[in-house]
Parts: C-alpha cells; sequence; structure tokens
C-alpha cells in the first residue's frame, strides 16, 4: 500500500455493517485518532490505501500499519476489527493497561464473539451487538446512501456508549482511595459517607480475604445496610445474609417484625435494606451480627 496517507481518515467496508467495525471506528473517534468526515466505506483498493486506518477490510492484520481486518485465512486469533483496535490502542499507549481490561472484559469480547460466531445469544436477550445490528436499514436492498445514513447512526450510539463507559470507568477510579482507606480502617462493615462504586474496587483491593461483612452507605434521603458478596463472581450472593423475617417488607410492615426503628424497606433477596437514618442503619447492622452470634 501507499506511504501517502490521508491524515485521521478511516476505511471500512460497504454495504451491511456489524458491531465489530462501527465499534472499531467508534474507539478511533472517540479517542480522536481520526475525524468523522474522513470516513470512507468502500471496498475500492484505491480509497483504502490512502486511508491512514482501515479495519474490517483488506484481508491484512497488521498494527504497524494500522490494518486491522481478521477475516483472511491466515489469521486464526479470537479477535474482530473491535479487538484488533482495542489492543492497537493500548499497544500505542493511548489508553492505559487498565482502560484496556476494562473495555475489554466490560464490552470488547463479546463484540469479538459475535462477530467470529461463538455467540449464541439466548432467546428473550439482546447484546450489544444485536443492538448496533438493529440500526441497520429494515428493507432488503437499501441504497449506498441509506446504508451510509444508517452507519452513521449506529456510530454515533456506539461513541455515546463507548465515552459512559470511559466516563464511569474513570469516576469508578477516582473513588479507589476511598474505598481502600476504608478497608484498611474496617472489619466488619465498610462505612462510607456518600454513595460511591465500591462493589468492583472492593474486590480488586483483595476484598476477597478482607472480613467485612456489610456496607452502610446513604442513597438519596435514606441510608443502605447492604450485604457484601463472597467474591465479585458471586456478587448475587451475600456472606451473611438479612434476616429471614424482614424478606420483602415495607415500613409498617417492616417495623411490626424488626425490633429497629427506621426501617423502610427489605429487599426479598435479603441483601439490602433501606433505612431512615445512618444511626438506624447501625442499629440494624448490630442487631443483625448479634443474631448471627446468637446462633452459633
Amino acid at each position: 500500500m501507499s506511504q501517502e496517507k490521508n491524515p485521521k481518515s478511516f476505511g471500512t467496508h460497504d454495504g451491511s455493517f456489524h458491531a465489530d467495525e462501527v465499534t472499531a471506528c467508534a474507539l478511533l473517534l472517540l479517542f480522536e485518532l481520526i475525524e468523522e468526515e474522513k470516513i470512507h466505506r468502500t471496498r475500492e483498493r484505491s480509497v483504502l490505501e490512502k486511508c491512514e486506518y482501515v479495519c474490517d477490510v483488506g484481508g491484512i492484520y497488521d498494527p504497524s500499519k494500522k490494518l486491522f481486518d481478521h477475516h483472511q485465512v491466515d489469521y486464526q486469533g479470537p479477535l474482530s476489527s473491535a479487538g484488533m483496535t482495542l489492543l492497537y490502542l493500548k499497544d500505542s499507549g493511548v489508553i492505559s493497561e487498565k482502560m484496556y481490561h476494562f473495555y475489554n472484559e466490560t464490552l470488547i469480547i463479546g463484540v469479538d464473539d459475535h462477530d467470529n460466531g461463538k455467540d449464541m445469544q439466548p432467546r428473550g436477550h439482546s447484546s450489544y451487538s444485536y443492538v448496533v445490528s438493529n440500526f441497520a436499514p429494515i428493507p432488503y436492498n437499501p441504497t449506498e446512501e441509506e446504508q451510509n445514513a444508517a452507519f452513521r447512526e449506529a456510530l454515533h450510539f456506539a461513541v455515546g456508549h463507548l465515552g459512559r463507559l470511559r466516563k464511569r470507568y474513570e469516576y469508578v477510579q477516582s473513588c479507589r482511595q476511598v474505598v481502600e482507606e476504608t478497608m484498611k480502617s474496617s472489619d466488619e462493615v465498610l462505612i462510607f459517607d456518600e454513595g460511591i462504586p465500591w462493589l468492583q474496587l472492593f474486590f480488586d483491593l483483595g476484598g476477597k480475604n478482607h472480613p467485612a461483612k456489610f456496607v452502610i452507605m446513604p442513597s438519596g434521603p435514606h441510608w443502605n445496610l447492604r450485604g457484601i458478596p463472597p467474591s465479585y463472581e458471586e456478587r448475587m450472593d451475600v456472606r451473611i445474609p438479612l434476616p429471614k423475617e424482614w424478606a420483602g417488607l415495607l415500613e409498617g410492615e417492616l417495623k411490626k417484625v424488626c425490633p429497629i426503628p427506621g426501617g423502610v424497606f427489605c429487599h426479598k433477596g435479603r441483601f439490602i435494606s433501606v433505612w431512615e437514618t445512618k444511626e438506624s442503619a447501625l442499629q440494624a447492622l448490630n442487631y443483625v451480627l448479634s443474631q448471627v452470634k446468637e446462633k452459633r
């Protein structure tokens, strides 16, 4: 291919589109490596040769030349053009190792599997890749203009989704020190004076071996008493469930069976309860722990 490239340009195939090249394009757009007005959907070699980045077309995977196709016989790896592009962003220093793993484990592995036929979509479920595919024109045999307009619409959706994931990741990481310091100074309960995304950070910081059983944290005008899971993979379970007699009860009904004032709600799964004040949440915690000790 010619070495004379149009800076910040992007080439991919025309016709129907899928989540992998849409996402590859969205990643490059999000991190400002390409410009939207320089996106070309074509199979014409003369056009693709002038693009700085080429994804999902061309039959070559060569990150050093910014070529990211996975359809050729000599590539037998698990990546689609989305995974290839994300890996390039990490290896070229555009994103950190941690952000790479966040994007990969949150979204991109699924995109790669879907495009490579490894994703068996259960009935009644709709993945990100299926949502992107649904942006395609509804009638068969759409015009080139209709396909390109649909691609742009899907691209804007993908950029928005990836951008929100990025902001969420950055926000979670900004809370890391608070969670770490609370873990160091806590035993059976973690108490946060503001609502923060603690769960994954807790386990990233070794929470599987931490003795804490509960978290107390504000949520709107109320305070939550939430059980801590045994591990991040088992996050729908808890180390100690809330009392069985509280399960599924609201305010008045909860107050009838609970000796602690200020009860608002207890989930039927017995993993979280809501209290009017921090003090009532702490009283509920002490009550639950005392009940556990009595049963031992």
